[in-house]
């Protein structure tokens, strides 16, 4: 209702839903009023001009040219919203399957894609109703299969910019499936912008449709609609132009005003011209920490003290120069209870080592590493299931955007509880329960109210404390925390720096924390490396930063500014060139 509200007040919305409004009444009560009356043959008065009592004048049985066009505007909509709708099913078979096959299969599908995109949608069309026959049914398929290519387009390019949010990793982290990810995460966020291109699409099926019917190809007698009208009317063009000019203004008219709306949703809702051309706080809580532990969740051997274990990590990209290494020959490891920090400058290689330890480096990208175990389960070999498990129940991510952490169409509380339903049983009500206590927890006031509310109603440091309480819903060996500071205000990032050490004395859980800040590394972390180029340069305690040797480690040092720090001087900085070659 509020994006009707804001459409009704610009011109080009009032005049969009005034038309669309004529229309779908025309093509509502037409039909009920006039339609016997449409049918009346009149033998006396054949092929009669325009006259007072006929106002565009009769066919060749004598029957009145406006009302049958009045009538015939219930089958002619109908029949471009069947075809709309077989064109987005299809297009949306074929948009998703890419996410649902994978890489290596769905590349295939987009080649596809790609391929029918570039034939004309109305040759398309042709080609289909030769196949399928001279019928309406037939011709609704003939021209829903040659609009599916475009929406199939549409479909995976909006699936690929939601599949590189923070909140789909998240998910996949978290051991949810891909078609569930394609529910849950997927779907709902591109629901908006393929509803607008179906109304624009609406209209195209609309002409299309009449084009088909004028071919003779579309909708037979005794039917009748706007494409059937205008063939009949041809014949006598010269006699009553009327006759074809009528019903071929009724199709102008009506697929005005699909686009109109559609242009019009798209302005009000925000959507992207781009999408249209590719068609288109604080409560603190004394409680400790009490994690749900899921019944199948690995435990480490023994007699390994290490959670993380990672030797000679590397992560390659192919170039166009030749193959980029962001990872080179990494190795490190993380114990139980132990705080590590990762720090570096930006593109130095942090992300992506913590992303290749959590599996989420995909393809065209290749991750090899001569060790990479979690909790005594090879990361390499391991079967997928098994994978899906152990990252599901084991390992937390937190990202370093809040916003993008979570899904904007879901309910923090369901967010939060699709972890613990996936993998620990719960129902969905024991689950969100759980949820409202994660989220106090981690010092969220009202947690009760919270769960019911959207990301957007989150303050910055709210969601982030929110995507560690997410990480806390199936009791976590490990805890990623990708610069989970950034974007915050000092006092903020105290509190969410103090959340994760108490985590830790908690629960004992490990936590591998990256930052390009060297000073909130050196207050958290037990041990820390400094990383450049894709390397670690060097490897020390926190108590021992202030005595580092290597040069990148003392330069981000004197980079951070102190109380001492001159004003009148320019700040210190990183003379630093990566190379990735």
């Amino acid at each position: 209702m509020r994006a009707l509200r804001l459409m009704l007040r610009s011109p080009l919305g009032a005049t969009a839903i005034t038309l669309f409004a004529f229309v779908v009444l025309t093509a509502v009560f037409a039909p009920l009023i006039w339609g016997v009356q449409a049918s009346v043959t009149n033998t006396g008065d054949l092929l009669a001009g325009p006259s007072a009592e006929h106002l565009i004048g009769t066919d060749n049985l004598g029957r009145d040219l406006l009302l049958r066009t009045l009538v015939a505007t219930r089958l002619s909509i109908v029949l471009a919203v069947l075809a709309t709708a077989v064109a987005v099913g299809a297009g949306l078979i074929l948009g998703v399957a890419p996410l649902l096959l994978g890489r290596l299969l769905g590349r295939p599908v987009i080649w596809f894609t790609g391929i029918a995109v570039a034939f004309p949608g109305l040759l398309l069309a042709l080609f289909f109703a030769a196949i399928f026959g001279s019928s309406s049914t037939a011709a609704v398929f003939a021209i829903g299969l040659a609009g599916a290519p475009a929406f199939a387009r549409l479909c995976q390019n909006l699936i690929a910019g939601i599949e590189a949010r923070d909140f789909v990793a998240a998910a996949r982290v978290g051991g949810v499936d891909r078609f569930r990810v394609l529910l849950r995460h997927v779907l709902p966020n591109i629901g908006e912008p393929l509803i607008v291109n179906a109304t624009i699409g609406a209209g195209g099926a609309l002409l299309a449709f009449a084009g088909l019917s004028f071919l003779g190809l579309g909708v037979q007698p005794p039917e009748y609609d706007w494409g059937r009208l205008m063939m009949d009317g041809i014949r006598g063009i010269y006699l009553n132009p009327l006759a074809a000019l009528a019903p071929g203004a009724a199709v102008v008219i009506a697929g005005l005003a699909f686009n109109l709306l559609g242009e019009s949703a798209a302005r009000t809702l925000g959507i992207s011209d781009d999408a249209i051309l590719i068609s288109l706080a604080r409560r603190r809580s004394s409680r400790r920490l009490r994690p749900v532990a899921a019944p199948t969740a690995p435990t480490p051997a023994e007699h390994d003290e290490n959670v993380l274990e990672v030797q000679d990590l590397r992560v390659t990209f192919p170039g166009a120069a030749g193959p980029v290494h962001a990872v080179r020959g990494v190795s490190f490891s993380v114990r139980e209870g132990e705080i590590v920090g990762i720090v570096g400058a930006s593109g130095s290689g942090k992300s992506m080592t913590a992303l290749a330890v959590a599996q989420l480096v995909a393809e065209p990208a290749l991750v090899e590493a001569s060790v990479l175990r979690f909790l005594g389960i090879d990361l390499r070999t391991a079967r997928k299931e098994k994978l899906r498990r152990l990252l599901g129940t084991s390992l937390a991510m937190v990202f370093q955007d809040p916003m993008s952490s979570f899904n904007p169409t879901m309910r923090m509380g369901d967010q939060l509880a699709e972890v613990a339903t996936e993998h620990a049983g719960l129902s969905r009500r024991e689950a969100r329960r759980l949820a409202a206590d994660r989220l106090a927890a981690v010092r969220i006031s009202q947690p009760a109210r919270r769960v019911r509310q959207y990301p957007y109603e989150f303050s910055g440091g709210m969601r982030q404390r929110a995507m560690i309480g997410m990480g806390l819903m199936i009791s976590p060996r490990l805890i990623i925390a990708d610069e989970p500071t950034t974007a915050l205000d000092v006092t903020v990032q105290s509190q969410v720096l103090e959340l994760l050490r108490e985590i830790r004395d908690s629960d004992g859980a490990s936590i591998l924390f990256i930052s390009h800040d060297i000073s909130v590394v050196a207050e958290l972390c037990d041990r820390v490396l400094v990383m450049n180029a894709g390397e670690i340069v060097e490897e020390l305690r926190a108590s021992e930063l202030s005595s580092a040797r290597h040069p990148y480690t003392r330069a981000l040092l004197a980079a951070v500014p102190h109380m001492g720090t001159d004003l009148d001087r320019p700040l210190a900085g990183i003379e630093d060139e990566v190379t990735t070659r």
